[in-house]
C-alpha cells in the first residue's frame, strides 16, 4: 500500500520538479538501489533478531521513509529519498517473505502465492486511493504522510501474530545476496525478466496514461490498480493452479498472457485499451516469481535458502535495470516504445520456461 500510494503520485512529483522521463529513470533507480544494499545486512538481522522483529521495524521505517520523497526540492534529494524508501522496503521484503516460509512450516499447505497475493491488494488499494486523493487535489506530503500513519497503525497490530523462526542446520550460514549458481542461471532470468514487468508498471504505468494518453492524474492512477487487481486474482489462484499445473507450464503461459496483453494494450493505444493490457500483464506476472522461488527451493542439489537467495538477487537487478533503461529508451523515442521492451522480457520468460522444469529433476 506504501509502494503504491507513492507510485499513484509520481506523474504529480515529476510535474511539481519538471522531470522530463530520463530523469525520472534515474530518480527511480534510487529504489532499487536502496533494496539492493540493504540484502547483505537484513541477512544477518535476521539470524540475530529473528524474521518477525525485522518484518516489523523494516515496515516502520518505511513508514517514515515514503514521506521523504514528497518533500524533495529537486531530483538529487528525490534520489537520496528514494534510495532511503527502497532500502527500508527491501528490507522488509526479505524478512517478510522469511517470515512466510516459516509460516509454511507450521501450516498444512503451501501459502506463498496466497501471501504474495496480499502484496498486490496493498497495490491495488493504494493505488485506487491514491488516484482519488490526487484527482481531488490532496497534495502529495498529506496524502503519504496519512497513509504512512495508516500503515504504521496496521504493522503494530500485526506483530502479534507473527511466529518465531525455527532454522535448519543448512539455512543458518546461507547469504541473502549472492549471484546464483550455474543450475539455477534459468530461474534467475525468469526473475529477472518478471521483475523488469512488474517493476515497470509500477513506476510507469501511470506516467504512460498520463503523459502518452493525456489522462488526468486521477486516472492515470488507475492502471497501476488495475494491474494490481489482476495480480490478486493470480495470485489467489496460483497456488491451486501451481498444484494442477507443471511449474513449467505455470510460467510459460503466464509469460504469454503478459507478453500478448501488453502488446495488444499498447498497440491499439487507447485508454480501454492500455489499461486491460496491464490487467493481462499482471494477470500473467502474477505467478511467475512465487514459482520461480519455489521451484529454486525445490532444486535437489542446492539449499534451500541458498537457491531462494540467489534468484532473488537476480530478480532486484531486473528492478535495478528496469527504471532507468526505460526512462533513457524513453527519452530517446516515446513511451510506448520504451513499454515494448517490456513485452520483449515476457516473451523470453516464454522462452525460459523450461528451466522451471529442470530445477526440480
Amino acid at each position: 500500500m506504501l509502494l503504491a500510494s507513492w507510485v499513484a503520485r509520481i506523474p504529480s512529483v515529476s510535474r511539481d520538479l519538471a522531470l522530463n522521463n530520463a530523469q525520472v529513470g534515474i530518480a527511480l533507480l534510487g529504489v532499487a538501489v536502496g533494496s539492493l544494499s540493504a540484502f547483505p545486512f537484513v541477512g544477518r538481522f535476521i539470524a540475530r533478531y529473528g524474521s518477525a522483529r525485522v518484518t516489523i521495524a523494516c515496515g516502520l521505517a518505511s513508514c517514515v521513509a515514503v514521506i521523504l520523497p514528497t518533500v524533495a526540492p529537486h531530483l538529487l534529494a528525490l534520489f537520496a529519498g528514494l534510495v532511503v524508501l527502497g532500502a527500508s522496503v527491501g528490507a522488509m521484503d526479505v524478512a517478510m517473505n522469511a517470515q512466510g516460509v516459516e509460516v509454511e512450516r507450521i501450516g498444512p499447505r503451501t501459502i506463498l502465492n496466497s501471501l504474495h497475493g496480499f502484496w498486490s491488494v496493498g497495490g491495488f488499494v493504494g493505488a485506487t486511493m491514491g488516484g482519488w486523493m490526487a484527482g481531488i487535489g490532496v497534495s502529495v506530503p498529506v496524502h503519504l504522510t496519512a497513509i504512512a500513519f495508516l500503515t504504521a497503525l496496521v504493522l503494530l497490530v500485526a506483530q502479534r501474530f507473527l511466529v518465531p523462526d525455527v532454522r535448519g542446520d543448512d539455512e543458518v550460514e546461507a547469504p541473502v545476496f549472492m549471484l546464483p549458481p550455474r543450475a539455477l542461471w534459468g530461474l534467475g532470468a525468469i526473475a529477472f525478466c518478471a521483475a523488469i514487468g512488474e517493476g515497470a508498471m509500477a513506476d510507469w504505468s501511470a506516467l504512460y496514461l498520463n503523459v502518452s494518453l493525456g489522462t488526468s492524474v486521477g486516472v492515470a492512477a488507475t492502471g497501476y490498480a488495475v494491474f494490481s487487481l489482476a495480480m490478486v486474482v493470480g495470485r489467489f489462484s496460483g497456488d491451486a493452479l501451481v498444484a494442477r499445473m507443471r511449474a513449467a507450464s505455470v510460467v510459460r503461459v503466464g509469460g504469454a498472457i503478459a507478453a500478448v496483453g501488453l502488446a495488444a494494450g499498447l498497440t491499439v493505444h487507447t485508454l480501454a485499451a492500455s489499461v486491460t493490457g496491464f490487467a493481462l500483464i499482471g494477470l500473467g506476472l502474477s505467478v511467475i516469481v512465487p514459482t520461480a522461488f519455489s521451484a529454486a527451493g525445490r532444486h535437489p542439489t542446492i539449499p534451500r535458502g541458498t537457491a531462494i537467495a540467489a534468484v532473488a538477487t537476480v530478480g532486484y537487478a531486473g528492478l535495478l535495470a528496469g527504471p532507468p533503461t526505460l526512462g533513457w529508451v524513453a527519452e530517446l523515442t516515446s513511451l510506448r516504445i520504451a513499454l515494448a521492451l517490456v513485452v520483449i522480457a515476457c516473451a523470453i520468460i516464454v522462452v525460459l520456461s523450461p528451466a522451471a522444469a529442470r530445477s526440480t529433476t
